[in-house]
Protein backbone atom coordinates (compact mmCIF):
# COMPACT_ATOMS: atom_id res chain seq x y z
CA UNK A 1 0.00 0.00 0.00
CA UNK A 2 1.35 3.41 -0.98
CA UNK A 3 2.42 5.70 1.84
CA UNK A 4 -0.16 8.33 2.77
CA UNK A 5 1.38 11.75 2.18
CA UNK A 6 -0.58 13.14 5.13
CA UNK A 7 0.91 10.59 7.52
CA UNK A 8 4.35 11.10 9.06
CA UNK A 9 5.89 8.28 11.03
CA UNK A 10 6.69 9.11 14.62
CA UNK A 11 4.17 11.98 14.84
CA UNK A 12 1.79 11.80 17.76
CA UNK A 13 -1.39 13.39 16.42
CA UNK A 14 -3.15 12.93 19.74
CA UNK A 15 -0.60 14.92 21.79
CA UNK A 16 -2.57 18.21 21.87
CA UNK A 17 -5.77 16.39 22.84
CA UNK A 18 -3.94 14.45 25.54
CA UNK A 19 -2.47 17.68 26.94
CA UNK A 20 -5.90 19.35 26.95
CA UNK A 21 -7.48 16.40 28.78
CA UNK A 22 -4.61 16.34 31.26
CA UNK A 23 -5.04 20.05 32.07
CA UNK A 24 -8.85 19.92 32.21
CA UNK A 25 -10.51 19.85 35.61
CA UNK A 26 -12.76 16.79 35.43
CA UNK A 27 -13.69 16.78 39.12
CA UNK A 28 -15.76 19.54 40.72
CA UNK A 29 -13.97 20.91 43.77
CA UNK A 30 -16.63 21.23 46.47
CA UNK A 31 -16.31 22.38 50.06
CA UNK A 32 -18.43 23.87 52.81
CA UNK A 33 -18.50 27.23 54.57
CA UNK A 34 -17.44 26.88 58.21
CA UNK A 35 -17.25 30.49 59.42
CA UNK A 36 -18.04 34.04 58.33
CA UNK A 37 -16.35 36.74 60.41
CA UNK A 38 -16.45 40.36 59.31
CA UNK A 39 -15.21 40.55 55.73
CA UNK A 40 -13.76 37.04 55.55
CA UNK A 41 -15.21 33.61 54.79
CA UNK A 42 -13.58 30.40 55.99
CA UNK A 43 -14.17 27.18 54.07
CA UNK A 44 -12.94 23.60 54.22
CA UNK A 45 -12.79 20.84 51.63
CA UNK A 46 -11.57 22.81 48.59
CA UNK A 47 -8.08 23.16 47.16
CA UNK A 48 -8.13 26.47 45.32
CA UNK A 49 -5.25 28.76 44.41
CA UNK A 50 -4.87 32.33 45.64
CA UNK A 51 -6.83 34.62 43.33
CA UNK A 52 -9.22 31.89 42.19
CA UNK A 53 -12.94 32.67 42.02
CA UNK A 54 -15.36 30.43 43.94
CA UNK A 55 -19.16 30.19 44.00
CA UNK A 56 -21.00 30.00 47.32
CA UNK A 57 -24.50 28.51 47.03
CA UNK A 58 -27.43 29.29 49.28
CA UNK A 59 -29.41 26.25 50.39
CA UNK A 60 -32.75 28.06 50.06
CA UNK A 61 -32.30 28.85 46.36
CA UNK A 62 -30.10 28.16 43.36
CA UNK A 63 -28.50 31.59 43.59
CA UNK A 64 -24.82 31.87 44.34
CA UNK A 65 -22.39 34.53 45.52
CA UNK A 66 -18.88 35.02 44.19
CA UNK A 67 -15.82 35.08 46.41
CA UNK A 68 -12.08 35.18 45.81
CA UNK A 69 -9.45 33.09 47.58
CA UNK A 70 -7.21 35.39 49.63
CA UNK A 71 -5.09 32.90 51.58
CA UNK A 72 -4.94 29.82 53.79
CA UNK A 73 -4.70 28.90 57.44
CA UNK A 74 -3.73 25.22 57.88
CA UNK A 75 -6.49 23.30 56.04
CA UNK A 76 -8.84 26.28 56.01
CA UNK A 77 -9.28 28.43 52.91
CA UNK A 78 -9.86 32.15 53.50
CA UNK A 79 -12.03 33.98 50.98
CA UNK A 80 -13.52 37.44 50.57
CA UNK A 81 -16.92 38.10 48.98
CA UNK A 82 -17.48 39.88 45.68
CA UNK A 83 -21.12 40.55 46.50
CA UNK A 84 -23.84 40.03 49.08
CA UNK A 85 -23.65 37.03 51.42
CA UNK A 86 -27.35 36.99 52.16
CA UNK A 87 -28.54 33.41 52.71
CA UNK A 88 -25.05 31.98 53.34
CA UNK A 89 -24.75 29.94 56.54
CA UNK A 90 -22.49 27.24 58.04
CA UNK A 91 -22.52 24.23 55.73
CA UNK A 92 -23.31 26.17 52.54
CA UNK A 93 -21.73 24.55 49.49
CA UNK A 94 -18.77 26.25 47.86
CA UNK A 95 -17.45 25.37 44.39
CA UNK A 96 -14.06 26.35 42.96
CA UNK A 97 -14.20 27.58 39.35
CA UNK A 98 -10.54 26.87 38.63
CA UNK A 99 -9.82 30.31 37.14
CA UNK A 100 -9.30 33.91 38.27
CA UNK A 101 -11.62 36.82 37.55
CA UNK A 102 -12.14 37.40 33.82
CA UNK A 103 -14.17 40.04 31.98
CA UNK A 104 -15.45 40.57 28.45
CA UNK A 105 -13.91 43.33 26.34
CA UNK A 106 -14.61 44.62 22.85
CA UNK A 107 -15.75 47.61 20.81
CA UNK A 108 -19.23 47.17 22.32
CA UNK A 109 -17.83 48.55 25.60
CA UNK A 110 -17.63 52.10 24.21
CA UNK A 111 -20.33 54.29 25.70
CA UNK A 112 -21.16 51.72 28.39
CA UNK A 113 -21.06 51.71 32.19
CA UNK A 114 -19.91 48.54 33.97
CA UNK A 115 -19.49 47.62 37.62
CA UNK A 116 -16.32 46.64 39.45
CA UNK A 117 -16.53 43.09 38.06
CA UNK A 118 -16.98 44.18 34.43
CA UNK A 119 -20.75 43.52 34.31
CA UNK A 120 -22.95 46.15 32.58
CA UNK A 121 -25.17 48.22 34.86
CA UNK A 122 -26.71 50.46 32.20
CA UNK A 123 -28.81 47.96 30.26
CA UNK A 124 -28.35 44.84 28.13
CA UNK A 125 -25.29 42.64 28.11
CA UNK A 126 -22.66 42.74 25.38
CA UNK A 127 -20.43 40.19 23.68
CA UNK A 128 -16.67 40.26 23.51
CA UNK A 129 -13.47 38.35 24.13
CA UNK A 130 -12.59 37.21 27.64
CA UNK A 131 -9.52 38.84 29.14
CA UNK A 132 -7.76 38.39 32.47
CA UNK A 133 -7.99 41.19 35.00
CA UNK A 134 -4.61 40.57 36.65
CA UNK A 135 -1.92 41.09 34.02
CA UNK A 136 1.76 41.90 34.29
CA UNK A 137 3.09 45.36 33.39
CA UNK A 138 4.80 45.71 29.99
CA UNK A 139 8.43 44.64 29.88
CA UNK A 140 10.67 47.68 30.54
CA UNK A 141 12.63 47.13 27.32
CA UNK A 142 9.45 46.84 25.23
CA UNK A 143 8.04 50.24 26.18
CA UNK A 144 8.19 52.86 23.45
CA UNK A 145 9.90 56.13 24.42
CA UNK A 146 7.44 58.94 25.10
CA UNK A 147 7.96 61.57 22.40
CA UNK A 148 4.47 62.82 21.39
CA UNK A 149 2.74 65.69 23.16
CA UNK A 150 -0.82 65.05 24.34
CA UNK A 151 -3.07 68.10 24.38
CA UNK A 152 -5.47 68.04 27.31
CA UNK A 153 -7.38 71.22 26.48
CA UNK A 154 -6.47 72.75 29.86
CA UNK A 155 -4.15 75.70 29.21
CA UNK A 156 -2.34 75.54 32.54
CA UNK A 157 -1.40 71.90 31.89
CA UNK A 158 -0.59 72.23 28.18
CA UNK A 159 1.62 75.30 28.70
CA UNK A 160 3.42 74.63 31.98
CA UNK A 161 2.93 70.90 32.71
CA UNK A 162 2.97 69.43 29.21
CA UNK A 163 2.06 65.73 29.11
CA UNK A 164 3.07 63.09 26.58
CA UNK A 165 1.22 60.07 25.22
CA UNK A 166 1.94 57.21 27.59
CA UNK A 167 2.77 59.40 30.59
CA UNK A 168 1.30 58.75 34.05
CA UNK A 169 0.23 61.83 36.00
CA UNK A 170 -1.22 62.21 39.49
CA UNK A 171 -3.74 64.89 40.48
CA UNK A 172 -3.24 65.61 44.19
CA UNK A 173 -5.85 67.57 46.14
CA UNK A 174 -8.03 67.61 49.21
CA UNK A 175 -11.77 67.06 49.14
CA UNK A 176 -13.97 69.50 47.23
CA UNK A 177 -11.19 71.24 45.31
CA UNK A 178 -12.20 70.14 41.80
CA UNK A 179 -10.46 66.85 40.92
CA UNK A 180 -13.49 65.24 39.27
CA UNK A 181 -14.35 68.43 37.38
CA UNK A 182 -10.80 68.59 36.00
CA UNK A 183 -11.05 64.95 34.88
CA UNK A 184 -14.29 65.74 33.06
CA UNK A 185 -12.70 68.73 31.30
CA UNK A 186 -9.83 66.57 30.07
CA UNK A 187 -12.12 63.69 29.04
CA UNK A 188 -14.22 66.00 26.84
CA UNK A 189 -11.39 67.83 25.13
CA UNK A 190 -8.29 65.68 24.67
CA UNK A 191 -7.76 63.88 21.37
CA UNK A 192 -7.34 60.20 22.21
CA UNK A 193 -9.18 57.24 20.73
CA UNK A 194 -10.68 55.81 23.92
CA UNK A 195 -11.33 57.03 27.47
CA UNK A 196 -11.46 54.49 30.30
CA UNK A 197 -12.72 56.10 33.50
CA UNK A 198 -12.72 54.32 36.86
CA UNK A 199 -14.81 55.75 39.69
CA UNK A 200 -13.62 53.86 42.76
CA UNK A 201 -15.37 54.37 46.09
CA UNK A 202 -17.37 57.38 44.90
CA UNK A 203 -20.79 58.44 46.17
CA UNK A 204 -23.62 56.92 44.16
CA UNK A 205 -25.08 60.37 43.50
CA UNK A 206 -21.86 61.55 41.85
CA UNK A 207 -21.81 58.83 39.18
CA UNK A 208 -24.73 60.13 37.12
CA UNK A 209 -23.67 63.73 37.76
CA UNK A 210 -20.23 62.94 36.35
CA UNK A 211 -21.72 61.26 33.26
CA UNK A 212 -24.24 64.00 32.48
CA UNK A 213 -22.47 67.17 33.61
CA UNK A 214 -18.71 66.55 33.58
CA UNK A 215 -18.43 63.99 30.76
CA UNK A 216 -21.41 64.82 28.55
CA UNK A 217 -22.77 62.92 25.51
CA UNK A 218 -19.68 63.70 23.40
CA UNK A 219 -17.25 62.38 25.99
CA UNK A 220 -19.38 59.33 26.81
CA UNK A 221 -19.47 58.22 23.17
CA UNK A 222 -15.79 57.21 23.24
CA UNK A 223 -15.59 56.29 26.92
CA UNK A 224 -15.93 53.22 29.12
CA UNK A 225 -16.92 53.82 32.74
CA UNK A 226 -16.06 51.36 35.51
CA UNK A 227 -18.02 52.18 38.66
CA UNK A 228 -17.67 50.76 42.18
CA UNK A 229 -19.47 52.99 44.67
CA UNK A 230 -18.58 53.28 48.33
CA UNK A 231 -21.29 50.81 49.40
CA UNK A 232 -19.71 47.97 47.41
CA UNK A 233 -17.52 45.35 49.17
CA UNK A 234 -13.88 46.32 49.58
CA UNK A 235 -12.73 43.62 47.16
CA UNK A 236 -15.06 44.91 44.43
CA UNK A 237 -13.62 48.41 44.84
CA UNK A 238 -10.11 47.02 44.46
CA UNK A 239 -11.12 44.93 41.45
CA UNK A 240 -12.66 48.00 39.77
CA UNK A 241 -9.22 49.58 39.45
CA UNK A 242 -7.77 46.43 37.89
CA UNK A 243 -10.80 45.94 35.60
CA UNK A 244 -10.43 49.49 34.25
CA UNK A 245 -6.71 48.95 33.68
CA UNK A 246 -7.36 45.63 31.90
CA UNK A 247 -9.90 47.32 29.58
CA UNK A 248 -7.38 50.07 28.82
CA UNK A 249 -4.74 47.41 28.07
CA UNK A 250 -7.13 45.68 25.67
CA UNK A 251 -7.57 48.84 23.59
CA UNK A 252 -3.85 49.66 23.83
CA UNK A 253 -2.98 46.26 22.37
CA UNK A 254 -5.23 47.12 19.40
CA UNK A 255 -2.88 50.03 18.67
CA UNK A 256 -5.14 52.77 20.06
CA UNK A 257 -4.23 55.81 22.12
CA UNK A 258 -6.04 55.37 25.45
CA UNK A 259 -6.65 57.79 28.31
CA UNK A 260 -7.10 56.00 31.65
CA UNK A 261 -8.58 58.12 34.44
CA UNK A 262 -8.99 56.83 37.97
CA UNK A 263 -10.79 58.63 40.79
CA UNK A 264 -9.32 57.87 43.21
CA UNK A 265 -6.20 55.92 44.14
CA UNK A 266 -6.72 56.84 47.79
CA UNK A 267 -10.05 55.01 47.98
CA UNK A 268 -8.42 52.05 46.22
CA UNK A 269 -5.77 52.03 48.95
CA UNK A 270 -8.40 52.32 51.69
CA UNK A 271 -10.26 49.32 50.26
CA UNK A 272 -7.05 47.28 50.17
CA UNK A 273 -6.36 48.33 53.77
CA UNK A 274 -9.77 46.88 54.76
CA UNK A 275 -8.85 43.62 53.06
CA UNK A 276 -5.39 43.46 54.60
CA UNK A 277 -6.63 44.07 58.13
CA UNK A 278 -9.42 41.51 57.67
CA UNK A 279 -7.01 38.73 56.67
CA UNK A 280 -4.62 39.50 59.54
CA UNK A 281 -1.92 41.77 58.09
CA UNK A 282 -0.19 44.05 60.61
CA UNK A 283 -1.01 47.76 60.29
CA UNK A 284 1.91 50.07 59.50
CA UNK A 285 2.01 53.80 58.71
CA UNK A 286 -1.39 55.36 59.53
CA UNK A 287 -2.97 51.92 59.59
CA UNK A 288 -2.08 50.96 56.02
CA UNK A 289 -1.02 47.34 55.61
CA UNK A 290 2.09 46.22 53.65
CA UNK A 291 -0.09 44.86 50.83
CA UNK A 292 -1.28 48.40 50.04
CA UNK A 293 2.22 49.59 49.18
CA UNK A 294 2.97 46.34 47.34
CA UNK A 295 -0.19 46.66 45.22
CA UNK A 296 0.26 50.31 44.19
CA UNK A 297 3.20 49.75 41.78
CA UNK A 298 1.53 46.62 40.38
CA UNK A 299 -1.45 48.76 39.41
CA UNK A 300 0.25 51.97 38.33
CA UNK A 301 3.07 50.36 36.30
CA UNK A 302 0.57 48.67 33.97
CA UNK A 303 -0.20 52.00 32.30
CA UNK A 304 2.18 53.62 29.81
CA UNK A 305 3.37 53.03 26.28
CA UNK A 306 3.40 49.51 24.85
CA UNK A 307 4.59 47.93 21.61
CA UNK A 308 1.65 49.34 19.62
CA UNK A 309 -0.58 51.84 21.39
CA UNK A 310 -0.26 53.74 24.63
CA UNK A 311 -2.12 54.35 27.89
CA UNK A 312 -1.88 57.89 29.21
CA UNK A 313 -3.02 57.71 32.83
CA UNK A 314 -4.43 60.31 35.20
CA UNK A 315 -4.81 59.21 38.82
CA UNK A 316 -6.44 61.41 41.44
CA UNK A 317 -5.12 61.24 44.99
CA UNK A 318 -7.37 62.47 47.80
CA UNK A 319 -4.79 63.76 50.27
CA UNK A 320 -5.67 63.53 53.95
CA UNK A 321 -6.01 66.93 55.62
CA UNK A 322 -4.42 68.65 52.58
CA UNK A 323 -1.12 66.99 53.59
CA UNK A 324 0.81 66.35 50.37
CA UNK A 325 3.30 64.14 52.24
CA UNK A 326 0.84 61.63 53.72
CA UNK A 327 1.76 57.95 53.02
CA UNK A 328 -0.38 57.26 49.93
CA UNK A 329 0.40 60.61 48.29
CA UNK A 330 4.11 60.12 48.94
CA UNK A 331 4.12 56.56 47.56
CA UNK A 332 2.11 57.43 44.44
CA UNK A 333 4.20 60.52 43.70
CA UNK A 334 7.33 58.36 43.71
CA UNK A 335 5.87 55.97 41.11
CA UNK A 336 4.26 58.35 38.60
CA UNK A 337 5.85 60.52 35.90
CA UNK A 338 4.57 63.80 37.30
CA UNK A 339 2.01 65.38 39.57
CA UNK A 340 -0.53 68.20 39.41
CA UNK A 341 -1.35 69.85 42.74
CA UNK A 342 -4.71 71.52 43.33
CA UNK A 343 -4.78 73.86 46.33
CA UNK A 344 -7.68 74.91 48.51
CA UNK A 345 -6.46 78.52 48.57
CA UNK A 346 -6.93 78.88 44.81
CA UNK A 347 -10.30 77.13 44.96
CA UNK A 348 -11.49 79.47 47.72
CA UNK A 349 -10.44 82.40 45.52
CA UNK A 350 -12.78 80.98 42.83
CA UNK A 351 -9.83 80.14 40.56
CA UNK A 352 -10.63 76.94 38.64
CA UNK A 353 -8.99 74.63 37.86
CA UNK A 354 -7.14 75.33 41.10
CA UNK A 355 -3.73 74.18 39.78
CA UNK A 356 -0.69 75.38 41.71
CA UNK A 357 1.92 75.52 38.95
CA UNK A 358 4.88 75.96 41.31
CA UNK A 359 4.07 72.81 43.29
CA UNK A 360 3.34 70.74 40.17
CA UNK A 361 5.80 69.08 37.80
CA UNK A 362 5.87 67.03 34.60
CA UNK A 363 8.99 64.88 34.50
CA UNK A 364 8.94 64.61 30.70
CA UNK A 365 8.32 68.24 29.74
CA UNK A 366 11.95 68.87 28.72
CA UNK A 367 12.00 65.76 26.53
CA UNK A 368 8.78 66.32 24.60
CA UNK A 369 8.92 70.11 24.21
CA UNK A 370 11.42 72.50 22.68
CA UNK A 371 12.34 76.06 23.73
Amino acid sequence: MSENKFYHAGTNYFAPYYAAIKQACLIQQTGIVTKVVGLTIEAEGIKAAVGEICRIFSEESSRFSLAEVMGFRAETTILMPLGSLEGVKPGSRIHATGKPLQIKAGQALLGRVVDGLGQPIDGHRFSGVEINVNNNPPHPLERKPIATVLETGVKAIDCFLTCGEGQRIGIFAGSGVGKSTLLGMIARSQGVDVNVIALVGERGREVKDFIQQDLGPVGLKKSVLVVATSDQPALVRVKAAFVATAIAEYFRDLGKSVMLMMDSVTRFALAQREIGLAVGEPPTTRGYTPSVFALLPRLLERAGAGKKGSITALYTVLVEGDDMNEPIADAVRGILDGHIVLTRELAQANHFPAIDILQSVSRLINRITSP
